[in-house]
């Protein structure tokens, strides 16, 4: 588990204890609610589970924090989300958190984004009259969300993406919080509606695994410092158990000053009491919308500052009625009431809050008269007093007074688990060491032996494949051996043969071809003799014509020419 926050101061545990067997850790543990101490400070931390854990354990993963109420000042210096504390405390307050307070919280929050194929709001419609939500809230950017605790719906909330706050948050009355607890969880699927998480979680545990995340949606971060705090449209104040759990949510949420954010809570919590409760026949036919109207200023240049905060309450009952609120920002000691007409007016165009506007036209004279002087009476700073709110003032008196004399036993009881709890912590961190060493040393010989069969069987493979192929090729060797040895053999006895075979046949042609040679041999010495006797003519002939000249050159040379007459 890891452990992040701090403890309120003046916490009582009346038990305490932790078991151990194998890797399973339960705790048991009631803490008051309301600190018995005169201080107030906050609670917070975190606890993650394992993967393997199971889903009930999984599902017990987030942050979360405990108030109390107090007339003095804080013990030191606190911010948003978290305070500046020195290493002695943080191990203190830590330590008691991780034994006081995990079974706390059976469960968290379970918001689910509802799809566009879906009827309203779902399951969440139940927060409407006549299970019709609003119309007129129609840009692509709103989103709608049923705000869900223990698989239960609790409220539901129309979200801009946007403006990074919630347009209204739908809901019921139940009764007045006797308690305050913090568990402030974020919604994955506005930033990433491919995304597997179906739930609302803590924002550190989905940091790493949703895509986006704070693109559509305000984040912790975008508050610390900056001046606003996360004001909660549907209060938590107005809601008890389970209800309350489900309104510490970042979609619940919008940036309001620390003073407004007060002025706010005190007076919608006051007019819901004391003035809408006590004349609705039936609690649970009193339904309510907390909205706030976006403006142009931003925090952080992200998320949209409300210019007003807006409630209707419709009573849908006999002689039911119907009233609209309005608180402006820069004016925090404001409240009008007006009409829910009126209302929808200064909302965007087209808005009908209310089926048939709640009875409006057939509403009661007489309970509307006596709900606006009620109102009247409480912006005017009066006292509405009703039975429930009287015990409650009395019950925190009795708690003040408790927390004074309680509180010398609480610090030594503080001191006693912290001392238990730094031992215990060291004999786990011994153990830890000692497992982690003797784990990483069986692991190392295991890996190395595994290593060694692998090779051993991966040579083993290899021999016994190529065992196969070496055999047959044996086998193509001896065989293309043998066609060679024979065709040796052939042309051996081929060539031996061939020898006395070619003298017979040029022994039994020889007759053959000297008998046809003799025309040959005859025609031979016809030419011969031919030509000899032409030789012997030419040369005859020649010598003749030799003679012949030179005779005729003699004369020429020697006999005088005769005339032609001669």
């Amino acid at each position: 588990s890891r452990l992040l926050g701090v403890i309120s101061r003046g916490h009582l545990a009346s038990a305490a204890c932790v078991s151990a067997a194998g890797h399973t850790f339960s705790f048991t543990t009631r803490c008051r609610q309301k600190a018995l101490a005169p201080r107030r400070d906050r609670l917070w931390f975190r606890v993650s589970f394992p993967s393997h854990a199971t889903p009930e354990f999984q599902t017990l993963s987030g942050s979360a924090a405990g108030r109390t109420r107090s007339t003095g000042p804080l013990p030191y210096p606190a911010e948003a989300d978290g305070a500046s504390l020195s290493s002695g405390e943080w191990t203190m307050k830590t330590s008691i958190v991780f034994l006081l307070c995990i079974s706390v919280f059976p469960g968290f929050s379970q918001g689910r984004v509802v799809g566009e194929d879906e009827i309203g709001f779902a399951e969440c419609n139940v927060f409407f009259p006549g299970q019709v939500p609003p119309e007129g809230f129609t840009e692509p950017f709103h989103v709608k969300i049923c705000q869900q605790y223990n698989k239960e719906p609790r409220f539901a909330t129309l979200y801009s993406t946007k403006d990074k706050i919630p347009l209204y948050s739908a809901f019921k009355y139940t009764k007045p919080a006797q308690n305050e607890e913090e568990n402030w969880l974020v919604e994955p699927q506005i930033d990433d509606p491919e995304n597997d998480l179906h739930e609302m979680a803590h924002e550190a545990d989905v940091a790493g695994t949703v895509a986006n995340l704070g693109a559509n949606q305000a984040l912790t971060s975008d508050y610390v410092g900056s001046g606003y705090e996360r004001g909660l449209l549907n209060p938590s104040s107005l809601n008890e158990e389970d209800f309350q759990m489900a309104t510490y949510t970042l979609t619940n949420a919008v940036p309001l000053s620390p003073s407004l954010s007060k002025s706010w809570h005190r007076d919608i919590g006051r007019v819901v009491e004391q003035a809408l409760v006590p004349h609705c026949s039936k609690k649970d036919h009193l339904y309510l919308l907390a909205g706030a109207i976006p403006s142009s200023t931003r925090v952080k240049s992200k998320v949209s500052v409300p210019e007003t905060l807006w409630l209707a309450a419709c009573c849908d009952a006999p002689q039911g009625w119907s009233l609209g609120l309005v608180k402006k920002v820069n004016d925090e000691n404001s409240l009008v009431d007006l009409t829910v007409g009126e209302l929808e007016k200064q909302l965007l165009t087209g808005v009908q809050l209310f089926k048939g506007s709640c009875g409006e036209d057939n509403q009661s004279q007489e309970k509307t008269e006596a709900i606006l002087q009620a109102v009247s009476q409480i912006r005017s700073g009066e006292q509405v007093g009703t039975s429930d709110y009287q015990e409650a003032k009395d019950s925190g008196l009795v708690r003040k007074v408790a927390g004074i004399i309680a509180t010398p036993f609480i610090k030594l009881l503080e001191l006693l688990i912290y001392v238990f709890v730094e031992l215990v912590k060291f004999v786990f961190y011994f153990l830890w060491l000692v497992i982690k060493w003797a784990g990483a040393t069986v692991l190392d010989g295991v890996y190395n032996l595994w290593k060694g069969v692998v090779s051993y069987l991966k040579a083993i493979s290899m021999v016994l494949i190529s065992i196969p192929y070496d055999v047959g090729r044996v086998i193509v060797n001896i065989f293309l051996g043998f066609l060679q040895i024979v065709q040796d053999v052939v042309t051996l006895t081929c060539k031996i043969l061939s020898i006395p075979v070619g003298f017979v046949l040029h022994l039994a042609a020889f007759p053959y071809q000297s008998i046809c040679a003799i025309p040959s041999v005859l025609k031979d010495i016809a030419t011969g003799i031919g030509g000899t006797f032409s030789l012997v003519i030419d040369a005859t002939a020649a010598l003749l014509h030799g003679f012949y000249y030179l005779a005729g050159h003699i004369l020429k040379r020697f006999v005088p020419k005769i005339s032609s007459d001669d």
